[in-house]
């Protein structure tokens, strides 16, 4: 097993900056933070102290990771789970990825290193790197809101809730129907969410203009400029907008305001996720709450399971959803 001088000599660098790396304090640089983190990765590096806490007892933390803290999901995702490990004596290490794909990788290691007793991920990006990772894992783990085989999963059922939303667009009488998306490499959001929408067009012989499915980047703004091209560039414009999160609503809500459309009788919109800010804009946003705080409820007893009980396992739970119908259809 290797020491902690010989993490440092491998990456070149003393043993005080590979330590502020282990206990993530102090100041390193993030190319030495990251050289430091790939090296205890293949290495397999655990530090003596940590290793001897594993062989007597439990640290009680469980690492949580998060695409974007300053959310309302992931705000009400860790209070369902502080809920439940909270009863069973457990703290939570918040960990924020900023929506960068690689962070996630970085805190399962860094959360590996600091001898948490199980991680809870928060995925958005599944990439083979990460799911090679979290296979090489010698900790449970459950991912929340992507689908990874071979590990617990909690999920919620993206797909039938961007039918649902299509579906309810065309009963009310709309036939010219906009996307706005995300990258597809978020499977849950950017494939899922789209492919629904698409089945449905297509199931009942609907078409679908190519400037009418258009990406943003889960902010406000990114929902406003993908508005705009729809707008702007469509042969033919549309009447509704089906946006794969309230943010990208709001955005097009926003852009179509300014322009002088009338809501919903010349535009209508619906979101998902069921924000705060949905019910208190003009007119209130058609949306679908996912129950996060029961995703994080259930996210814990899932890792409380694998840890106390030793159950090994794979458990999958999808989640069922509220469609909140709204002014704005």
């Amino acid at each position: 097993m290797p020491t902690i001088k010989d993490i440092a000599e491998m990456a070149n660098v003393s043993r005080t900056t590979v330590s502020r790396v282990l206990n993530n304090s102090g100041y390193v640089s993030e190319e030495v933070r990251k050289r430091i983190l790939k090296i205890i990765e293949e290495t397999g590096y655990v530090p003596s102290e940590h290793a001897k806490s594993l062989r007597t007892k439990q640290t009680k933390v469980i690492g949580v990771i998060l695409p974007k803290i300053s959310t309302e999901t992931s705000s009400r995702l860790v209070s369902g789970i502080d809920e439940v490990l909270a009863e069973k004596g457990y703290q939570i290490l918040l960990a924020n990825t900023n929506l960068e794909k690689e962070k996630e990788i970085e805190y399962i290691n860094l959360l590996k290193v600091r001898q948490v007793d199980g991680i809870i991920l928060v995925a958005t990006n599944i990439n083979n790197d990460l799911v090679r990772v979290i296979h090489q894992l010698n900790i449970p783990l459950v991912v929340v809101g992507q689908e990874i085989p071979g590990v617990s999963n909690v999920l919620y059922d993206d797909y039938s809730a961007a039918r649902e939303i299509t579906s309810l667009f065309i009963k009310r009488g709309h036939k010219k129907i906009a996307f706005i998306g995300v990258d597809e490499s978020d499977r849950a959001v950017g494939y899922l969410r789209k492919k629904g929408y698409l089945d449905v067009m297509a199931e009942h012989g609907l078409p679908v203009e190519n400037e009418w499915v258009q990406k943003g980047v889960f902010d406000i703004e990114s929902g406003y400029e993908a508005m705009k091209r729809i707008m702007e560039n469509a042969k033919s414009r549309p009447t509704a907008t089906f946006a794969v999160t309230d943010r990208l609503a709001i955005g097009a809500m926003k852009y179509l305001k300014e322009k002088g459309y009338s809501l919903p009788e010349e535009m209508a919109l619906a979101g998902i996720g069921a924000s705060e800010i949905s019910n208190y804009v003009t007119p209130t946003l058609t949306t679908v709450d996912y129950l996060n705080k029961d995703a994080g409820r259930e996210a814990a007893k899932l890792i409380l399971n694998h840890i106390l009980q030793n159950d090994k396992s794979i458990k999958k739970i999808t989640l069922n959803y509220r469609l909140l119908i709204r002014d704005s259809i």
